[in-house]
């Protein structure tokens, strides 16, 4: 007699979408699931890297890409400004395309836009049309950007164990502040050898060619796979790639979660369908969306705005010249440098919580006490810029945990979006009110906007140290 969980079996087995390699499906040995995870890690911390270089290695030529194409500011604003149009338009998209289309093909696509802009800078001309053609290109480039946030870090939080998934997510933004500074140091090397501006900015190229190999062969997301239906695949890459015992627990309480919301029929159908912005605001959802877009935004307005203008900020209180810029840089790659051995230990929100609060505090009081010894005054903005270089880490590992599966590109697309209003809100809007208002009264603007994130986290910020995706995600959206 053929039992009911027999027939069943053998119906999805039917299922083409359900088909799984028997190459796939068996097991392979420790050493192979490590090196997986060592490639995966690289690729991702590798992209990172190349945002950061790709917008620091304009910097050291702008002098000669001023001089040979003769621009004015307007131009030279345009050719910057591009990323971060990009960025915006970029993470919302690629976040959309990712949970549509998925995790790895995504993935490979982004990189081959790099590779692509990347390589027509070389080919940039002399005339008229050289401000539209590198603005365009530099506007491509922040679309990849973007992507890099939406597709990279939702890949990698599902296949990170939960005990290294913070950190793993954390070494994102370390290797955004190597790539920023490597830049620096290759475009002046090689500017300073007479190597051609065209050249200098390209180099990112080679970056781009090598990251795009490493990148191809990488398997599709189980989590991403579940959220389509495609369980069996899911566990059979799992098991395959996954060392840890914890991540087949994740696959199976993913696996369980959905069959529980499959019962809601209205609401699976549209799931498997695909993820809208819409979802996003949706009564289940909306606390997720407030939290991860309104903490990211609290976090990097202040700092873009203090660490773009630092030499400026800091001359009004004696401290001229390079030196205090160059601390500010240097404490907050410390800060997250600390963050990122601590979170997987301490745990998020007390990572999160008591430093907004106290870069609340410490921007009032630069604001308020206008008559503070110069001394004390770079020693708050050093602690501020570690403290908020801390929990900033925390925009890489939120939006990756707390969404479901079959939001989660389209989540931190969002989250990282919106992020950047305050950025150029933050880098924009300080000289003016620095001219129009004062530094003290600015100083308390930042410190509103600081005290806005650190409420907030206190109502929102979840702690997930340790935690599944599953558990999560369906704690924090009920």
């Amino acid at each position: 007699m053929t039992s009911t969980r027999d027939v069943s079996a053998d119906k999805r087995s039917e299922r083409p979408k359900q088909t799984v390699d028997t190459s796939i499906s068996n097991e392979t040995s420790s050493k192979f699931k490590r090196r997986f995870m060592v490639r995966l890690v690289a690729v991702f911390i590798g992209g990172m890297f190349l945002d950061g270089y790709i917008l620091g290695i304009i910097g050291p030529v702008s002098g000669l890409m001023r001089s040979e194409l003769q621009l004015d500011a307007l131009s030279l604003g345009m050719i910057a400004a591009g990323p971060l149009v990009g960025i915006f338009v970029g993470s919302p998209l690629a976040g959309w395309a990712t949970d549509k289309f998925g995790r790895k093909p995504m993935f490979l696509v982004d990189m081959g836009l790099f590779l692509v802009a990347s390589g027509a800078q070389f080919f940039v001309t002399s005339g008229d049309g050289a401000v539209l053609q590198l603005a365009a290109i530099r506007f491509l480039m922040g679309v990849a950007i973007g992507g890099e946030y939406s597709i990279g870090g939702p890949l990698l939080s599902e296949f990170s164990p939960p005990k290294l998934r913070g950190r793993l997510l954390g070494l994102t933004l370390i290797a955004w502040y190597v790539g920023f500074m490597m830049a620096f140091i290759v475009g002046t090397l090689l500017h300073d050898a007479g190597t051609p501006w065209r050249l200098v900015i390209g180099t990112s190229t080679i970056l781009a060619f090598v990251l795009f190999l490493a990148r191809v062969g990488l398997p599709e997301s189980p989590s991403w796979l579940i959220t389509k239906g495609r369980h069996e695949e899911a566990l059979a890459i799992a098991r395959r790639y996954v060392e840890s015992p914890q991540m087949h627990d994740s696959i199976t309480g993913e696996m369980d979660l959905r069959m529980i919301q499959e019962a809601e029929a209205a609401q699976s159908r549209t799931r498997i369908k695909g993820a809208s912005f819409g979802m996003l605001f949706s009564r289940q959802y909306w606390r997720t969306t407030l939290f991860t877009s309104g903490f990211w935004f609290c976090a990097v307005t202040p700092y873009f705005a203090i660490a773009t203008f630092a030499d400026d900020v800091l001359n009004q209180f004696g401290f001229g010249g390079w030196t205090g810029g160059v601390g500010l840089s240097a404490l907050a790659a410390a800060g997250v440098v600390t963050t990122v051995l601590l979170i997987d230990k301490l745990g998020r929100r007390i990572l999160t919580v008591p430093g907004q609060w106290l870069c609340a505090g410490i921007l009032l009081i630069i604001g308020v006490w206008t008559n503070a010894p110069a001394i004390l005054v770079l020693v708050l903005f050093l602690a501020f810029s570690f403290f908020n270089a801390g929990y900033t880490t925390m925009t890489q590992v939120y939006p990756a945990e707390v969404f479901p599966g079959h939001l989660r590109g389209i989540g931190m697309g969002f989250a990282a979006a919106f992020s950047r209003i305050g950025a150029a809100l933050g880098t924009f809007a300080l000289p003016w009110a620095i001219s129009n208002i004062g530094l003290g009264p600015s100083m308390v603007v930042a410190a509103a906007v600081a005290l806005l994130g650190a409420l907030l986290s206190q109502w929102l910020a979840p702690e997930t140290k340790g935690r599944t995706l599953a558990e999560i995600s369906a704690n924090f959206s009920h």
